[in-house]
């Protein structure tokens, strides 16, 4: 007895035997009609399912490309505990730096120029990690280089008068 009878109480109907159960069994070119006919619907019914299921992930999908030259944030994932690109916070910020593309490497992989603090994080990222610098990021100022004093004040510096009102 196979293992299937044993557990269910009958028979295994193998692919073939999908077309209905009668005393007499067929040959030939019906059986052969049957079949093609079976695996005609279950091709249809595939199809549909995977329509369905490519319209559901076409939706949040967005295709990002990106040059040489080109300056992107690089996402991390925050986890408690955890050393991530030398910060461990625990209000982390979710996407880390200003990265310069190097190469691009196949369709869905950049190479970095990275810091020489983080020569040991891996050059090659995936394009999900990444989003793209809007502006000029030599404009960016880093959050280290922010000077605040033991009170919690800073100094004001004016750069130029945009406005004057009389």
């Amino acid at each position: 007895m196979a293992s299937f009878e044993a557990l269910y109480g009958r028979r295994c109907r193998s692919p073939i035997g999908w077309f209905e159960i009668r005393e007499v069994e067929l040959i030939g070119p019906d059986l052969m009609h049957q079949v093609v006919d079976k695996v005609k619907i279950i091709k249809d019914r595939l199809g549909t399912a995977q329509s369905r299921q490519k319209s559901y992930s076409d939706v949040l999908r967005r295709d990002l490309e990106f040059k040489e030259d080109d300056w992107v944030f690089l996402k991390i994932f925050p986890m408690k505990d955890i050393m991530r690109f030398g910060k461990k916070v625990k209000l982390s910020s979710r996407y880390n730096g200003t990265y310069k593309i190097i190469q691009r490497i196949g369709r869905v992989a950049y190479k970095f120029e990275l810091p020489p603090e983080m020569s040991l994080v891996h050059r090659v990222f995936q394009v999900s990690m990444l989003k793209k610098v809007v502006g000029d990021p030599s404009l960016i100022v880093p959050v280290e280089t922010i000077e605040v004093k033991e009170e919690m004040t800073y100094e004001e510096i004016l750069v130029s008068i945009l406005d004057r009102q009389i």
